[in-house]
């Protein structure tokens, strides 16, 4: 009797997606590819069927799914702010033990800040001024950006003793100078290290107020689990610097 040496390999078929499954990863790629759309063509530019195109669905398949532009585009806001605040908590939590403070935190925020998720969102903050459909929509964006910031804040820094009326003041005006560093950046790329220089030195004054470290969240989980989180940057090797 010959031993073939030839193996047999059972066949193990691969487990089907359920619909819910399939659901959900064709509205991560449309919003995702709404994303996409807002930073590289603008909103103006943005349309159901570049969006659609570029997700590669069919134009059926995205209007079953979102009708119109603008549902669309609220619902890439939703998907955009809970995934940059699972993407941050979690790029923290990675950080070694001696970076898990309030300079290590701001790093981590201004490459948020960086991003293309934020230049999305920059985007439809810019465009709603002169558009009267999308300002309803975006009328309370930036509230709700910081209402994101100062729960990550307080889930980070829970040992934190600062007045309690301080820190939603503090951190807004925090926000606002990282929305005009960033958009310096996206003009210039920090070329000569003006926006490097503003952040040493706010991370200078962030270490006096917060000297103590950061805590990891134990848990973080996005409010649609068919919906991954946009990618965070990993943080600079060098905290002090920025590209």
């Amino acid at each position: 009797m010959t031993v073939s040496s030839r193996r047999r390999h059972r066949h193990v078929p691969s487990r089907r997606r359920t619909q819910e499954e399939r659901r959900s990863h064709t509205q991560a790629r449309l919003l995702e590819a709404t994303m996409e759309c807002l930073v590289d063509l603008g909103w103006s530019g943005t349309s159901t069927t570049e969006v659609a195109r570029r997700a590669g669905v069919s134009r059926g398949a995205q209007q079953h799914h979102y009708p119109t532009k603008m549902v669309l585009v609220a619902a890439a806001l939703e998907h955009l702010l809970e995934a940059q605040r699972l993407a941050y908590e979690t790029a923290f939590a990675a950080l070694p033990p001696e970076r898990r403070d309030v300079s290590g935190a701001l790093d981590l925020l201004w490459e948020v800040f960086r991003g293309r998720p934020a230049k999305a969102l920059t985007e439809l903050a810019v465009a709603a001024r002169t558009d009267d459909e999308l300002r309803p929509l975006c009328r309370d964006l930036n509230e709700r950006i910081l209402q994101v910031i100062l729960e990550v804040f307080e889930r980070l820094f829970p040992e934190n003793t600062l007045p309690p009326d301080f820190v939603p003041t503090m951190l807004r005006g925090v926000f606002a100078m990282f929305v005009g560093l960033s958009i310096q950046n996206a003009l210039d790329d920090d070329a000569d290290g003006h926006q490097a220089a503003v952040l040493r030195q706010v991370k200078d004054v962030a270490r006096l107020i917060v000297p103590g470290p950061g805590t990891p969240p134990t848990s973080a989980s996005p409010r649609s689990p068919g919906s991954p989180p946009t990618g965070l940057p990993a943080p600079p090797e060098h905290p002090d610097r920025t590209s």
